[in-house]
């Protein structure tokens, strides 16, 4: 939440790949859908958006893409619409879009408790605040009576915004990922190996 990231693959744009050998047919389709296919509102109430939004802005800030930043929200949403998980969850958590509607609901009843306001009117340090509060499971708030705090923050929350965030070509692009390979293949495997045609870090 706090500190920046400065990737050292400046220049590097993994979208360059997209007619070469590194990637096939299916890789360019699911690719193109990330990009141009971004789901619109169906599942969160627009409070509860604007709240993730707000959310996803501190655990993965974009100062460096404010007009295009990495969609985040419109994917957990629509993962919330069509009740898509990974097919398990923790013993004590509830099941996913229960989950999510009362980590959302905490999050802000927590906010409250601690500032008197709702998160996305807080300052950017208060909210790293409220969220290092949630983290560690100092909250404020009835529904956290029916969620664990610190397994909602880790296990859930966080898990599924960096899962949805690194799977756009943008955030591969800041850490040098070249996606898939396919046909092309990686095959230089081994600790401090890179085949010729990956990205490049300043400092090699």
């Amino acid at each position: 939440m706090n500190g920046e990231f400065t990737s050292p693959y400046v220049g590097y744009n993994v979208l360059d790949k997209w007619n070469s050998v590194s990637w096939n047919d299916q890789t360019r389709k699911v690719l193109s859908q990330r990009l141009n296919s971004v789901p619109k509102r169906l599942y969160l109430t627009k409070y509860e958006w604007v709240t993730l939004e707000a959310i996803c802005g501190r655990l993965i800030p974009q100062p460096d893409r404010p007009q295009q930043p990495v969609p985040i929200t419109p994917w957990i949403d629509r993962k919330l619409h069509e009740d898509e998980w990974d097919g398990y969850r923790q013993p004590d958590m509830p099941p996913p879009r229960e989950a999510w509607r009362l980590g959302l609901r905490g999050i802000n009843e927590t906010s409250h408790g601690r500032h008197g306001k709702d998160f996305v009117f807080l300052s950017p340090e208060e909210q790293d605040t409220v969220l290092t509060e949630v983290q560690h499971g100092h909250v404020q708030g009835g529904a956290w009576q029916d969620l664990p705090a610190e397994a909602f923050f880790t296990s859930v929350l966080v898990r599924t915004v960096v899962t949805i965030y690194y799977a756009h070509p943008a955030a591969w692009s800041e850490i040098g990922f070249g996606g898939p390979a396919s046909p092309r293949g990686y095959v230089r495997l081994g600790a401090d190996e890179r085949d010729p045609w990956e990205a490049k870090a300043r400092h090699e």
